[in-house]
């Protein structure tokens, strides 16, 4: 790819044969040449429709590779469907790489999608390393031409560059190399805990030099994106890595990381509740979107935590309030149901909460409805006693949690966690936690004396309401018919849970939620079509629960 560089045949040569391509290897930098042997329509032809053939797939990968090889950009971009953007792609791969020398081998076709391999040399100053990693491009037809053309996306040039504004950089790093360790000291990596890895990267960013490390000489995916952290492909030469202690718990991380694995999608956190300091955090998958710290979901029934707190604070029930709980309620017009249509008859509020009453949550808060405040009521309890909605400065970016004024039906939604409420598995963890420990405290991962960073603050729970919120979690968790009895099953005293299903457009199962805490952790998590919160979610929590 350098410019000026020659051109000849170097280690072997494309060979098509039957049943798929042999090739020798296409040196980046010393290209093949040769005649256009593009497989297309000829002038006066009628553009070709449907699906591109073997042959077709076959010569438009070779020439698109061969191109690239030879330092090409703008023909390599011309045998994509997206010339524009693929031609200065490639050349700011040349560019930025800062590869000596390559060799593309291409592998066996696969329909239209054909396979291949890069093997390189990056060389910055002084400095070599070998480097590889395996990708791969489909050959599509073009729309108006019908040519065979590669559809274009920036992952042909690399499978880590997924947006158009991202690229491969060699130089010395932007960010002084850390090495990040548990509360006890065992060093955290991604390649042990994948879920870290976005972590990891951004505490490195922000914290790398506070830690007391220097810059080495690395290749990264550069982001272009503020909120997305680069992502180091390659050290060339490492630099003084400083330590950065996290509150992470190594033991309790691996049992998060195992838990969501079951799941196809699924997050989870947790925290301590007499510190704050989270313990864990998993998803899966496990991309560079922390879904557990960054997610805005909407709760489910986890939020009758912060609505029976309401409901105290107001006078409206308590624990051993007798309430309503029908088949159904109506709101403005709107018919509430239970699951499967039960109702509790003479029952009370414990009652209702630990067997998840919809219809008692939002029978029982109707007198709000006269008092100018039932808009408002259960985002003011939520910001004064659980810290939801001020600025959570963790360490790394996350939610702070939304619950927005509502109006007509969306008020009763938001009683039952529903509406225009959002949380991540984290702001669910922490009304445990809260529940638990009297009081909010902002959730941290790393100290806030590193950066003197200020932590959300919020009035202490009032006594009644943290003795009120601990019997009906105490009661959801242990006693007939709480619906999270079998999740909690075997944990240590004291604990406590809630369980919660968040239905989703046309999502044809709800979220599954659970929530809970076992000594001193507590965990949330969220499972994605996982149904009721006891069957998928509340394992997940346990197993963290188990391992704290």
């Amino acid at each position: 790819m350098r410019s000026g560089a020659k051109t000849a045949i170097v280690g072997g040569v494309f060979l098509v044969v039957a049943g798929g391509v042999g090739y020798g290897g296409l040196n980046l930098y010393n290209g093949i040449t040769g005649g256009d042997t593009s497989v297309g329509p000829r002038a006066g032809d009628a553009p070709k429709t449907g699906p591109v053939t073997g042959e077709e797939v076959t010569a438009t990968a070779r020439d698109f590779l061969a191109a690239w090889a030879a330092g090409e950009p703008e023909k390599a971009g011309q045998l994509t469907n997206d010339p524009v953007t693929a031609g200065p792609a490639v050349a700011a791969y040349r560019d930025g790489a800062s590869i000596s020398e390559a060799v593309i081998t291409p592998g066996t076709p696969v329909g239209a999608k054909v396979p291949f391999t890069v093997k390189a040399t990056i060389t910055y100053k002084d400095v070599s390393k070998p480097w590889s990693y395996a990708s791969e491009l489909t050959v599509v037809r073009g729309q108006t031409t019908g040519r065979p053309l590669v559809k274009w996306a920036p992952s042909v040039l690399h499978p880590k560059l997924l947006t158009a504004d991202a690229t491969v950089r060699t130089g010395v790093a932007k960010t002084a190399s850390v090495k990040a360790v548990d509360r006890n000291g065992d060093e955290l990596t991604a390649e042990k805990y994948p879920s870290l890895r976005p972590v990891l990267a951004t505490l490195r960013e922000r914290y790398g030099a506070k830690a007391g490390g220097a810059t080495g000489i690395e290749t990264w995916i550069e982001s272009g994106s503020e909120s997305v952290p680069d992502t180091t492909l390659l050290v060339l030469s490492k630099g003084k890595a400083g330590t950065l202690k996290t509150t992470i718990d190594a033991g309790v991380q691996a049992a998060a990381e195992k838990a969501v694995k079951g799941f196809r999608k699924a997050s989870v956190a947790a925290i301590e509740p007499s510190t704050g300091a989270i313990r864990a955090v998993a998803n899966n998958p496990a991309t560079d979107f922390n879904t557990a710290f960054q997610g805005q979901q909407a709760p489910g029934s986890t939020m009758k935590i912060v609505t029976a707190a309401m409901m105290m604070e107001h006078g409206l029930a308590g624990p051993r309030s007798v309430v309503q709980c029908p088949p159904t309620a109506v709101w403005y017009g709107y018919t509430f149901q239970n699951l499967d249509k039960f109702r509790i008859d003479g029952g009370t509020l414990t009652d209702a909460f630990k067997r998840s009453c919809n219809t008692a949550f939002i029978k029982a808060i109707g007198p709000l409805d006269k008092k100018d405040v039932a808009n408002t009521a259960l985002g003011d309890t939520a910001r004064r006693w659980f810290g939801i909605g001020e600025e959570w400065n963790i360490g790394v970016p996350a939610s702070n949690g939304s619950v927005p004024e509502s109006a007509g039906t969306e008020t009763a939604a938001s009683y039952i966690g529903q509406g225009k409420i959002t949380m991540s598995a984290l702001n669910v963890a922490s009304l445990s936690a809260t529940a638990k420990n009297g009081r909010f405290l902002q959730p941290y991962l790393v100290a806030k004396s590193l950066d003197d960073r200020e932590f959300a603050q919020a009035e202490p729970l009032p006594g009644e309401v943290a003795t009120g919120l601990r019997s009906m979690m105490k009661a959801a968790a242990t006693e007939t018919g709480g619906t999270a009895v079998r999740a909690m099953a075997g944990l240590a005293f004291p604990k406590g849970a809630k369980t919660g299903s968040a239905e989703v457009g046309d999502q044809a199962e709800s979220n599954s939620w659970f929530t809970g805490y076992s000594g001193d952790l507590a965990a949330a998590a969220v499972v994605q079509a996982g149904g009721h919160g006891s069957d998928a979610a509340g394992p997940v929590v346990a197993r963290v629960l188990r391992a704290g």
